[in-house]
C-alpha cells in the first residue's frame, strides 16, 4: 500500500478532550496518557493550548520534553502572543513540534465573536502563519467553524495560509453540524478549486452534536483529507469529538471498500480506553463501539451458538486485535511485586517505584479481603492510589450506625491540608449522612448532580466504584472511588471530586 493512502491520526485527547466537563487533567495524569498515545504509534499528539494558564504551558512542555516519536502540536489563536508562548512550549521537541493556530471564518463567527471584516480575518491568518514559520516549518492552520464558511471565502484563506507556509490546513465542524455528503463536497470544493492544496495535508476535526463525527471523517477520507483529529473514546467539547478507535478499526475492517491505513498499534487501544477513563473518571457506555463492555459480548443465544461455531459469524473483528484479553484471574494474595508490576504494565500502566509500591500496598490489602483479582480491580487500585489530583482533602475513617429502626449516623475523620478534622452527622441513609459529614468538614457547597455505583467485577466480594458529578461555581468534575465497602468508596468518591474541583478553579485562576 503507498504511503500516500496512509492517513495520519492527529490526537487531540489532552487539548479538546481534556475540555470535557469534569476531565481535567494535571501535567502528570497528561503526561501518562501522552506516554500511551506514544504506545498507540499516534502521528502527532495536541498536548494542550499553552497561552491558557501556566499549567496548560507546563504540560506541553512536559509533554514535548519526554514524547519520542509523535509530533507534539500546541492550539493557539492567531496572534503573536499566544504563537511565540506555543513556540516557547513546543521548541522543546525540535522538529518534532507543531504550532496550531487558528482563527473563525463563517459569517457568524466572524460577525458576532470576532467583530471582524472578512477582509482582516484573511490578513489576520496569513500573518499568524508567517509568524509561526519564522520558529518552525512544521505550521497547522484551522479555519474554525469551516463548515459553515462560505465555500469561495473558505477556499481563499485555504490558498492563503498554504501560500503563507501552512503545510496542514485544518477544515473543522466545530459545531458537530454537518452530514457526510455535505461535508465531502466540501473537502472536494477544496480539492478541486484550491490551486497549491496539494502543497498542504488536509486535516478534518469533527464534532459529534449530531452522532456523525466518525461518519463525517470517513467522508472526508474518502474526499481527499490526509490527516483525521480525534480523541479516545470520543471526549471532547459538548457532545465529544471523532472517536479515535472507531475510526482506526472502520479503516482496518472495511480495507475491502476503504483503501487507506493508519500507523496506529490497534492493540494498543482497549488499554489507552481504560487509562482514559481511570485518569478523568468518565466511564465508557456498555455498548460503546470497539472499548464498551459488551462490544464482543454475546446474549442472545442464536449468537452464542454462532460463535461458537465460528466467531466471524457475529463478531468482524478479533477482541485480541483491540487488545481485549479474556477477564481471568491473574493475581492473589501469594503474588510477588514483581508479577504484580508485570500485569500492571500489560494493563498499559507505568509506575515509578513511589507509586507503585503505594499501589501494591493496596493490592495486598485487598487480595486478603478477596479471593480473586481481576484486571478490572487493578484499575480501580491504580485510581484509586496512583493516578488522584494533589490531595487537599484526605480521607482517614468513616464509621457508620444505620437500620430499618435507625436513623443513618455518620462520623467521618478527615485531614484537610493535613490538619485532622472529626464530626458526624445524621442522614436519610449511610451514604446521605457520610456525604453531609463531609461537606460540613470541608465546607464546600458543590451540587451533587450524579451518583452512580457500579461493581467492578462479581461476587459479594467484589468492589464497588462509585463515580460522582460535582457542580459549583459554572466547573463540573467528576470523582471515582472503589472499596469491598460501599460507604468507604462513596466518600473516597466524593473527596476526589472535591480535590478535583480545587484543581481546576486554582486552574481558572491562573488564566486571568
Amino acid at each position: 500500500m503507498s504511503q500516500a493512502q496512509t492517513i495520519k491520526i492527529f490526537d487531540t485527547t489532552l487539548r479538546d478532550g481534556e475540555q470535557s466537563p469534569g476531565a481535567s487533567m494535571n501535567i502528570e495524569e497528561k503526561l501518562r496518557i501522552a506516554k500511551q498515545l506514544q504506545k498507540l504509534n499516534i502521528d502527532v499528539i495536541e498536548a494542550g493550548f499553552p497561552i491558557a494558564s501556566d499549567g496548560d504551558f507546563e504540560a506541553v512542555k512536559k509533554v514535548a520534553q519526554t514524547i519520542k516519536g509523535p509530533e507534539i502540536a500546541g492550539l493557539c489563536r492567531a496572534n503573536f502572543k499566544d504563537i511565540d508562548r506555543a513556540w516557547e512550549a513546543l521548541q522543546h521537541a525540535g522538529e518534532k513540534g507543531r504550532i496550531h493556530t487558528f482563527i473563525a471564518t463563517s459569517d457568524i463567527h466572524m460577525k458576532y465573536k470576532l467583530q471582524m471584516e472578512p477582509g482582516k480575518v484573511l490578513e489576520t491568518a496569513v500573518k499568524a502563519v508567517r509568524h509561526a514559520r519564522s520558529y518552525t516549518p512544521n505550521v497547522e492552520f484551522s479555519c474554525e467553524d469551516a463548515v459553515r464558511t462560505r465555500l469561495p471565502f473558505l477556499a481563499e484563506v485555504v490558498a492563503a495560509v498554504i501560500d503563507a507556509g501552512a503545510t496542514v490546513v485544518n477544515i473543522p465542524d466545530t459545531v458537530g453540524y454537518t452530514i457526510p455528503l455535505e461535508y465531502y463536497n466540501i473537502i472536494k470544493h477544496l480539492k478541486d478549486n484550491v490551486a497549491n492544496i496539494d502543497k498542504a495535508v488536509i486535516s478534518v476535526h469533527c464534532h459529534n452534536d449530531l452522532g456523525l463525527a466518525v461518519a463525517n471523517s470517513i467522508a472526508a477520507i474518502q474526499a481527499g483529507a490526509g490527516q483525521v483529529e480525534c480523541t479516545i473514546n470520543g471526549i471532547g467539547e459538548r457532545a465529544g469529538n471523532c472517536s479515535l478507535e472507531e475510526l482506526v478499526m472502520i479503516l482496518k475492517t472495511r480495507h475491502d471498500i476503504l483503501p487507506y491505513r493508519t500507523n496506529i498499534v490497534t492493540e494498543q487501544l482497549t488499554p489507552a480506553s481504560r487509562l482514559l477513563s481511570t485518569v478523568t473518571g468518565i466511564v465508557v457506555q456498555p455498548n460503546k463501539a470497539i472499548v464498551g463492555a459488551n462490544a464482543f459480548a454475546h446474549e442472545a443465544g442464536i449468537h452464542q451458538h454462532g460463535v461458537m461455531m465460528e466467531k466471524s459469524t457475529y463478531e468482524i473483528m478479533t477482541p485480541e486485535s483491540v487488545g481485549l484479553k479474556e477477564n481471568v484471574l491473574v493475581l492473589g494474595k501469594h503474588s510477588g511485586r514483581h508479577a504484580f508490576k508485570m500485569r500492571l504494565e500489560e494493563l498499559g500502566y507505568e509506575l515509578d517505584d513511589a507509586m507503585l509500591n503505594k499501589a501494591f500496598q493496596r493490592f495486598k490489602t485487598l487480595a486478603d479481603l478477596k479471593k480473586e483479582i481481576f484486571d478490572e480491580d487493578l484499575d480501580a487500585i491504580v485510581a484509586d492510589e496512583v493516578m488522584r489530583v494533589p490531595d487537599k482533602y484526605k480521607l482517614s475513617h468513616i464509621t457508620v450506625t444505620c437500620g430499618s429502626f435507625a436513623v443513618a449516623t455518620a462520623t467521618v475523620q478527615m485531614e484537610i491540608d493535613g490538619e485532622p478534622v472529626r464530626t458526624a452527622e445524621l442522614g436519610d441513609g449511610p451514604v446521605d449522612a457520610t456525604l453531609r459529614a463531609i461537606r460540613k468538614l470541608t465546607k464546600n457547597k458543590a451540587k451533587l448532580l450524579q451518583y452512580m455505583v457500579e461493581a467492578i467485577t462479581g461476587g459479594t466480594d467484589a468492589q464497588g466504584e462509585v463515580t460522582v458529578r460535582l457542580s459549583e461555581g459554572g466547573r463540573t468534575v467528576i470523582g471515582r472511588g472503589s472499596s469491598t465497602d460501599i460507604i468507604e468508596a462513596s466518600a473516597k468518591a466524593y473527596i476526589n471530586a472535591l480535590n478535583r474541583l480545587t484543581v481546576k478553579t486554582q486552574k481558572v485562576m491562573e488564566s486571568l
